[in-house]
């Protein structure tokens, strides 16, 4: 089936049975006949989480988005929020199919012995690898979070081949092996698949190049399993498969274009608890190398923050982490603040930062910062200043603005 063709049935489905998802449509004058597109989503508001949470308030405990008897679904857990999720397994087709497609693409195969240090108290997270993994022949030791001692023993006794969980977690156990006093030569752990946080680029390398291990790092969240998955390094994630993934502006939730920045919404096709057009929150810059024609494979996003930390700048959503990819692809640094003001009816973009190391030649660095930015941001800073530690205190936000609209 392709998408299209998915996103039929699950929204027919959804009107169906799930009466929050009817009252969504009756709202906007819809009927799942409406869409017969992908592009026809943006017909449909977007669904935040916090409007999740206040259905869920107001009708406990699942808002009026469960679309099967709840004696129907093998788990249920709970995430920020906070909210209740049926578990996916046996109602959506693509979730474990996806995740295996993420652990496929990071190395792992048939006959790896895996280390699962996702938790699977309450979260999905932990038993959504562990499912998948079983599933496609490798044993798992479900390990979660902690005991770092045991689970480094666990690691060499056990021969374990493969490592999932947050990225700091797996070096925290390089480390602890090494302060035991065991070699890491010794070990046989030569792929991981990391998610729940950042990878910086100088721990990828540090895993990849001093430790021999593979890594693939995907973003995922708690609702909506894997959605996007990076084994190349860079911090352009290539999107899966499945589910409907798009990149909407904010203000009006229609699709952005290529370079621009944007909400992650999402479309999933699980029959239990059916989330249309959900906004993960997550901001991205989406990339499309061939509009109308690529395949949802072809595509990429890039992670730039959460939606409430993004000001818009001359018509322009900048986030905090645009920011610091741009001036890091220049020199280091230790703290940036932007400042954005208003005078003469006019949005002034001026950049502040905190050196790492000292500059040479600085007329030079500001010239390429203001090309880096106006690259990534799409938009053009007026002023950047290099200033000393004291001016920018810490836990400042990145974005200050200080535009007044009298």
């Amino acid at each position: 089936m392709t998408l299209e063709d998915r996103l039929h049935d699950i929204l027919r489905h959804a009107y169906d049975h799930a009466p929050a998802v009817r009252q969504r449509f009756d709202d906007a004058g819809l009927t799942p006949d409406d869409i017969q597109t992908i592009a026809d989503l943006d017909k449909l508001p977007v669904l935040s989480k916090d409007a999740v949470v206040e259905l869920q308030r107001q009708n406990p405990p699942f808002g009026g988005l469960l679309a099967v008897p709840v004696s129907e679904v093998k788990h249920l857990f709970f995430s920020p929020g906070p909210l209740y999720e049926p578990d996916p397994s046996g109602f959506d087709p693509t979730h474990t199919p996806m995740v295996q497609e993420a652990l496929r693409r990071s190395g792992f195969e048939a006959g790896d012995v895996v280390l699962n240090t996702l938790s699977y108290h309450l979260v999905p997270a932990g038993l959504m690898l562990d499912e998948a993994l079983v599933e496609m022949g490798c044993t798992v030791i479900p390990g979660g979070v902690g005991n770092s001692d045991l689970q480094v023993t666990m690691m060499k006794e056990l021969g374990v081949t493969g490592y999932v969980g947050t990225p700091s977690f797996l070096m925290k156990l390089i480390k602890k092996a090494e302060e035991m006093g065991m070699d890491w030569a010794d070990f046989k752990l030569n792929k991981a698949l990391v998610t729940a946080e950042p990878l910086p680029a100088s721990l990828r390398q540090e895993l990849e190049e001093r430790y021999g291990v593979q890594v693939g790092n995907a973003y995922a969240t708690a609702e909506l399993g894997f959605l996007a998955i990076n084994t190349e390094g860079g911090m352009a994630m290539r999107l899966l498969p499945a589910p409907i993934i798009q990149v909407v502006a904010p203000d009006t939730g229609k699709q952005v274009g290529p370079g621009e920045a944007g909400e992650i919404v999402v479309t999933n096709f699980n029959r239990a608890y059916p989330l249309i057009r959900f906004g993960t929150g997550d901001m991205a810059i989406y990339n499309d190398p061939a509009p109308g024609e690529s395949q949802q494979t072809d595509r990429t996003i890039t992670l730039v923050g959460r939606s409430g930390e993004a000001v818009k700048v001359r018509g322009m959503f900048v986030h905090p982490n645009q920011l610091r990819f741009a001036v890091g692809q220049v020199l280091p640094f230790q703290a940036l603040q932007a400042v954005i003001t208003r005078p003469d009816l006019r949005d002034q973009f001026v950049v502040h930062i905190v050196p790492a190391e000292p500059v040479g030649d600085e007329r030079a660095a500001r010239a390429q910062i203001g090309e880096w930015i106006r690259q990534v941001c799409r938009v053009r800073v007026d002023e950047v200043h290099f200033v000393a530690a004291d001016a920018i205190p810490e836990g400042a936000p990145v974005m200050l603005d200080q535009r007044t609209w009298d």
